[in-house]
């Protein structure tokens, strides 16, 4: 194994599933999925499930944040909150400065949600002879609004970087932060995804008939799309303290292939996984098991297939957890990531869920039920729509 090395020493998440790592954890435990029927009373109605985050609507910002209110800041200061995840920057501030820790946030909505209601709110007024304004501000819209109040948060004065790739957005802050640490350019870092639900993505992914009518099934013989949902998630990456697991290797590809379909044959997702073995030092049968990027689109899990087969063969267990949260899209690399680094420290293996019968076209091992598992590495796959690859590789501390 290589000199990558990277502990990943605090973590936390919320998605549709809970607000908090243990939460969230126990609906994978239960076989809990967090899909529900479409009920965004902001938005008309479409036939779908979403992956929509309880409460998320009630929350209030403190005081100093309101200037920032947005659904994706409250996504992001909710996850903050839990798991005491802000106590353990704080303390990595008070070993390294807070200069000396750079953030990474992953995400490809940010504000969004408020510019289109402040557009429609706007577009009504003017239609009945009113006027207003729309309640657009800097703060929220542009693609770093949320990373920025992240920094501020937290009180970081390192450098700060905000990836967008779509759906890999999210997986390759990991790499973005180990290259930044490896270069002496941080001490440590906390890396991220935050995405929220918004008009763009559900109509927007309707209209390219990628969206599914009933909770997704990814791999299923029956799959006919993905369920959108919304997510946010953060792990502190420090070299200089221990921890269970470890960042241990990362592959990154781009298909080059067209602008919203994934190569048929899986090519830029094969490379990135074994780019990411190759960073390692690693044999694919080292790899105990790869939570896969299984979107439920027909496309798209026929192409992982083809890459997974490739190579690992057709023993590895894998498993897509999108069924649990939906397809949180830029917050889905750090969601699974941290799915894969705690199936390492339970070992545990999360199911499928909603795959009734695998599509017998697919040669993958996928998991229809959950299982223990004694495993030491495991793979995080996370490929973004236009075919922005990520592989991420966790491994048990020795």
């Amino acid at each position: 194994m290589n000199g990558l090395r990277l502990p990943i020493v605090a973590s936390t998440m919320t998605n549709a599933c809970g607000i908090g790592s243990r939460t969230v954890w126990e609906a994978l435990t239960e076989n809990r999925s967090g899909l529900r029927p479409f009920d965004l009373d902001w938005a008309a109605s479409i036939e779908t499930w979403v992956g929509r985050v309880d409460a998320l609507e009630a929350v209030r910002l403190p005081q100093r944040l309101v200037a920032r209110d947005s659904r994706s800041n409250r996504l992001a200061w909710i996850s903050l909150e839990q798991d005491g995840f802000r106590d353990a920057v704080a303390a990595a501030v008070a070993r390294h400065g807070p200069d000396r820790i750079g953030l990474f946030v992953g995400t490809t909505t940010s504000g969004v949600l408020s510019t289109e209601l402040a557009y429609r709110d706007w577009a009504r007024a003017d239609a009945q002879g009113r006027s207003a304004s729309p309640a657009l501000r800097r703060e929220i819209h542009r693609m770093h609004a949320t990373t920025a109040m992240i920094r501020d948060e937290l009180g970081l004065r390192g450098p700060t970087h905000t990836v967008s790739t779509a759906c890999s957005s999210s997986a390759k802050v990991f790499a973005a932060a180990a290259r930044f640490i490896t270069a002496g350019w941080c001490a440590a870092a906390v890396v991220g995804g935050v995405d929220s639900l918004t008009l763009s993505t559900l109509f927007g992914f309707r209209a390219l008939d990628l969206v599914s009518a009933r909770p997704c099934r990814p791999f299923a013989a029956d799959r006919d799309g993905i369920s959108i949902g919304e997510a946010a998630g953060f792990a502190l990456i420090d070299p200089h303290q221990d921890s269970p697991t470890e960042l241990i290797g990362y592959g990154e590809s781009s298909d080059a292939w067209h602008m919203s379909s994934p190569h048929p044959e899986g090519a830029g997702a094969a490379q990135a996984m074994r780019a990411a073995l190759a960073m390692a030092e690693l044999e694919p049968e080292a790899v105990g098991y790869v939570n896969l990027h299984g979107t439920a689109s027909r496309a798209n899990d026929a192409a992982e297939d083809r890459a997974i087969t490739a190579v690992f063969g057709r023993t590895t267990p894998v498993s897509s957890t999108k069924g649990f949260t939906g397809h949180t899209l830029g917050a889905a690399g750090i969601t699974e990531a941290l799915f894969t680094v705690r199936s390492l420290v339970e070992q545990w293996l999360p199911r499928t869920i909603h795959c009734d019968a695998i599509d017998p076209a697919l040669g993958a091992a996928v998991m229809r039920a959950s299982r223990p598992s004694a495993i030491e590495v495991a793979m995080s796959n996370s490929f973004g729509f236009g075919g922005s690859n990520c592989a991420l590789l966790f491994g048990r501390t020795r």
